[in-house]
């Protein structure tokens, strides 16, 4: 198309350079925006990192005046979990070692675990006790401290527990599925070859054996016994024992007092300010990088896979 077809070729071209022009800029506008968002969140990323490693682990030894070392117990005792015994035990050793420390408090959240996580923290506390004999160290109770979490306070000096807190439930369990019946259903046939009579011990596939139920159950009572023998043996003659106190049951806190299962009540607060007479807090709860928490991920899904049939739990 020339000029003469066309007498407003020169307004389509400058239009045409116009929206170009527009498209451009929106453009450049755009990967502005970008590249600005880009950096701030690198930024923010940047001074995550910093208040994490300033302030995330703020308990060095030395750092702060007289005070009550805290440590937080958080849900499930397990290894893998945030609640397992060598995260726990490190932040004892922490909140001991400390000079500054005039008690410790254990806060407790959690409905229990593993008996062997638990075992191992309460050991941690009694050693902690013993090298440190001036140096208390009580539990407090947020909203549960049951089964396993119950393992691990009964070795402190003291529990603490809201009115409303659940309390208790000693016992020990083994569970697991049964799929027998539904393989029949379905026309499925298990195909289960071992070296070793018990070797495929309560497979869920396989029929149940009444010989390896009776060996399961003689297991969990010999737990149960050693759960009952460390609860009498930390509270002592503070325990007014009733016939279902062993029995898996669990009670308010208001409960948990009258029967000698704990002490009385409060908060950390409370506790760091009219018992410990440090009302200053510092927590010595070991927080764990995201590397960390990925590589005892990968080590404790081994494990579970080794012990898929075999869960033993005090809960």
């Amino acid at each position: 198309m020339n000029e003469q077809q066309d007498p407003t070729w020169e307004r389509q071209v400058l239009e045409k350079l116009v929206v170009t022009a527009l498209k451009e800029q929106r453009k450049g506008r755009n990967w502005g925006i970008f590249f600005k968002l880009a950096g701030f969140t690198w930024l923010f990323l940047v001074l995550l990192l910093i208040v994490t490693w300033r302030f995330g682990d703020r308990a060095e030894a030395g750092t702060t005046g007289p005070h009550t070392a805290l440590i937080d117990l958080t849900g499930v005792i397990a290894a893998g979990e945030n609640a397992n015994a060598d995260n726990v035990n490190e932040g004892l050793r922490n909140a001991f070692k400390d000079k500054n420390t005039k008690g410790v408090i254990l806060r407790i959240n959690s409905p229990g675990g593993s008996p062997v996580q638990a075992g191992q923290i309460n050991d941690e506390i009694q050693r902690q006790r013993k090298l440190h004999p001036d140096i208390p160290l009580y539990v407090v109770v947020d909203d549960i401290c049951a089964s396993g979490g119950y393992y691990v306070a009964v070795a402190a000096d003291k529990i603490f527990v809201d009115k409303a807190s659940l309390v208790g439930s000693i016992g020990v369990l083994m569970d697991g599925f049964g799929f027998t019946g539904a393989m029949d259903k379905l026309g499925v046939e298990r195909r289960l070859l071992t070296a070793g009579a018990n070797k495929g011990f309560l497979d869920p596939f396989s029929p149940q054996s009444d010989t390896q139920v009776q060996f399961a159950k003689q297991m969990l009572t010999e737990v149960h016994e050693q759960f009952i023998g460390v609860v009498r043996k930390g509270r002592g003659k503070r325990l007014k024992e009733t016939p279902d106190m062993f029995s898996g049951l669990v009670w308010s806190g208001e409960k948990s007092v009258a029967m000698g299962l704990a002490d009385d009540f409060g908060n950390a607060d409370s506790v760091a300010r009219d018992v410990i007479k440090a009302a200053e807090i510092v927590d010595f709860t070991p927080r764990e990088d995201w590397a960390q928490r990925f590589a005892r991920s990968i080590g404790a899904s081994a494990g579970a896979k080794l012990g898929s049939y075999f869960d033993m739990k005090l809960k």
